[in-house]
């Protein structure tokens, strides 16, 4: 997508995240109780959960568990949506 063009400069400004949707676009096509499949995107250092990506821009916390690495495949139920806090909880199955 162009986000501006600057003819004095040169430039063209274009990104590619519009595109991918919005968080909250994206959280509509789930809902609790949903089984999906996410990606390992991080684990937090003080164990307290792992982020797994939903889809772009759409991210899930699951709490800690050994032996999940960064780009794992795992499937995952989805536990609540919280809208105003553009917050997923998901458990890993």
């Amino acid at each position: 997508m162009v986000k501006s063009i600057n003819r004095q400069d040169g430039r063209v400004i274009l990104s590619y995240k519009e595109l991918l949707g919005t968080w909250e676009e994206n959280a509509k096509q789930f809902s609790v109780g949903q089984k999906a499949r996410g990606i390992v995107r991080e684990t937090e250092k003080n164990k307290n959960g792992i982020f797994i990506e939903l889809m772009p821009n759409l991210v899930g916390m699951a709490e800690y568990e050994d032996g999940l690495e960064y780009g794992q495949k795992v499937d995952v139920y989805i536990k609540r949506i919280d809208y105003e806090r553009k917050k997923v909880k998901v458990l890993v199955v």
